[in-house]
């Protein structure tokens, strides 16, 4: 699963379709209904819970005579910002008094700098001792964290024409080393982000600021080259906007050892990391509120599959909880019958999608010692024909309901559940004999597999080490080989697989492979980020290379110029509906190119310990699932262990 967005763009000129859904819109601009009795109507309705929460965002812009932008109005709605983060029962508890918190993961964690990480997995360990200005919460409104404020045109903060942005920060908060946190460290680390020899993964998120301007000690102004409709992006969220400390990362060398015991704001320090094993927290001292953290110390433990990840949870009660519990539906709901279950498992409603990359570049032939290097074509997924073959050969219904279960429906498109950007211009069709009849008709003939001037269409397709994508594999080879493609499997642990080192020749990003598979997960309530994975950018500088230390975004060393204008359109586009339509395009050409084979959109599913406060776990589509972990504590009438 790696990183880097579900979004619900609806202005005031484009209310729902349904009759019923329109008049409960209009109703709750006019202010005949509350928020609440709004967003709890609404989720019933075809859009469901994340987009009645970006509709009521939009009802509340509207209502003020303003457009939302992004997701976000320029005048913040004060309903939510008014209810904040969730902390439950933290009022009188005291720092440290809860015990151990057990969570698992079946991805170990192998790095704790989220700036130069490639996983979810690492981004999960480092939030719990990192933090960015501003947290998403779970309805996809932004809530300050290290700032007094979340920016607005109303308040001030945020230009008009979308050209700069100004934060006020906390007072008194201090790094975990004790140092103050500082303007400084802001500005700082857009620079470090933008230093190429530092490989972050961040870069273009950091790329549309011109310059960071320290005011005092405790504001900073934040320009942009141009008007920035995602100008929240880089200092939002648990995927990109994490603040590094200044006073520790200037020293040349001291990056290699921040990776394994990072300095931050956090309610959590690193006792003790061993890479792609576990991590061991302990409260931060020196974290801002005194009664947080609750917990005494925090294990997270890698390693493992989903399965037993849910069994820990559910059954055993040796974990609270468990992450990404990707998992068939049989199997989860057979350790739900059992009567002294110790947890449930629960799904996030999101805009995930499984998807299968294809390689533009030749993985089996070594330029200036890389393999798929951007300049050597691959021999055969370069041609339009294969691809298209491969897309209508594959049973995406069946993987999706046999092995994810149901609201995780076959995607037609790789942005998919969002409804104001899911493209009403694509399809899919599940045909053996019309895939082999296109393989013909390019020129792909011959029994078993198919070949064409001497190259024979031969694949190795890899994933993570998971029982669900071995299932999706085996249909995958089943569905392609009756069509003469012969395909060779591979299953890497999911460490080494979504690991970020530049030495790693089993990454995603290496990606030297024919077909790769995993899920992109939703970042940012504007999906610029998400859509990147498909932007070569200026002189191709976001394709993984060994030129970037396989840091460019771009693993399928596919290039598109058309596709290029119309990312870099969308990061300067204010108005909403006209940025939905780039975004439409975008996928449209993804899909009609056939650049990428989306099986499966996926909601997030965790096992959740009966000993936790569910609510101040506040789980949501764009932040990872620890972002609130200060507030975590245990339910009424649980004690500590």
């Amino acid at each position: 699963m790696t990183g880097k967005e579900n979004v619900f763009v609806m202005s005031d000129q484009q209310p729902p379709r349904n009759s019923e859904l329109r008049a409960l819109y209009e109703s709750y601009k006019a202010g005949r209904i509350d928020r609440r009795r709004f967003i709890e109507r609404a989720s019933l309705s075809a859009i469901g819970v994340t987009g009645a929460y970006f509709l009521a965002n939009a009802g509340a812009a509207a209502a003020g005579g303003v457009k939302p932008l992004g997701g976000f109005a320029f005048a913040q709605d004060a309903t939510p910002a008014a209810s904040g983060r969730p902390e439950v029962g933290t009022e009188n508890q005291e720092r440290g008094a809860g015990g151990e918190l057990r969570l698992i993961q079946w991805q170990a964690p192998t790095i704790l700098s989220p700036h130069v990480a490639v996983g979810v997995k690492d981004f999960l360990a480092s939030c719990i001792v990192m933090e960015p200005l501003m947290h998403y919460l779970p309805d996809a409104t932004l809530t300050p964290n290290l700032v007094k404020e979340v920016p607005s045109v109303d308040n001030g903060l945020l230009a008009e024409d979308l050209t700069s942005v100004t934060y006020n920060l906390l007072e008194g908060v201090t790094w975990s080393d004790g140092e103050p946190f500082t303007a400084e460290d802001v500005r700082f680390t857009w620079e470090w982000v933008m230093t190429p020899e530092n490989a972050s993964v961040n870069i273009g998120s950091f790329e549309p600021i011109s310059d960071i301007e320290v005011v005092d000690e405790l504001t900073v102004t934040v320009h942009f080259s141009a008007p920035n409709p995602n100008w929240f992006e880089a200092h939002a969220g648990t995927s990109t906007g994490y603040v590094y400390p200044k006073h520790v990362l200037e020293a040349e060398g001291s990056h290699e050892q921040f990776i394994l015991n990072p300095i931050g704001t956090g309610p959590y320090v690193v006792e003790s990391f061993t890479p792609n094993d576990q991590v061991i927290y302990v409260p931060n001292e020196n974290y801002r509120e005194p009664n947080k953290p609750y917990f005494s110390r925090v294990l997270l433990k890698g390693g493992g599959d989903a399965a037993s990840a849910a069994r820990a949870v559910i059954q055993t009660g040796e974990y609270d909880f468990a992450w990404n519990l990707q998992v068939e539906p049989a199997v989860i709901d057979e350790m739900m019958s059992g009567e002294n279950t110790t947890g449930v498992a629960k799904v996030t409603p999101g805009a995930n999608v499984e998807r299968i990359n294809f390689n533009f570049s030749d993985p089996d032939t070594e330029v200036d010692g890389q393999r798929s290097e951007m300049n050597t074509p691959h021999p055969f997924l370069t041609d339009k024909a294969v691809r298209q073959a491969i897309c209508t050969a594959v049973d995406r219904e069946l993987i999706a309901n046999e092995f994810y279960g149901e609201g995780n429906p076959p995607a037609s498109n790789i942005l998919s559940g969002i409804p104001a950007l899911e493209s009403p211009n694509t399809s899919f069709e599940y045909d053996a004999e019309a895939a082999k009849q296109i393989l013909e008709d390019a020129g792909w003939t011959g029994d078993g597999t198919r070949s064409k001037d001497g190259v024979e269409l031969e694949v190795t397709y890899a994933t993570s080490v998971n029982q669900v994508r071995q299932k999706t594999q085996q249909v995958v080879k089943s569905n392609l080989e009756e069509i003469g493609i012969s395909v060779t499997l591979e299953q890497i642990d999911a460490g080494i697989y979504f690991d970020s080192a530049a030495g790693n020749e089993q990454n995603i990003s290496h990606m030297y492979w024919d077909f790769s598979m995993y899920q992109s997960v939703p970042s940012n309530p504007t999906p610029i980020s998400y859509m990147e994975a498909w932007y070569a950018g200026p002189d191709n500088e976001n394709v993984a290379q060994a030129s970037n230390q396989w840091q460019g975004q771009n693993y399928q060393r596919w290039v598109n110029e058309e596709y290029d204008a119309l990312l870099d359109a969308a990061r300067v586009e204010p108005d909403p509906e006209k940025l939905a339509d780039l975004f439409i395009q975008m996928n449209d050409i993804l899909i009609n190119e056939y650049v990428v084979l989306p099986l499966v959109v996926v909601g997030s599913r965790t096992g959740i310990g009966n000993r936790l406060r569910e609510e101040n776990l506040a789980l949501g589509a764009f932040s990872y699932n620890y972002w609130n972990i200060a507030n975590w504590n245990l339910a009424d009438g649980v004690e500590p262990q």
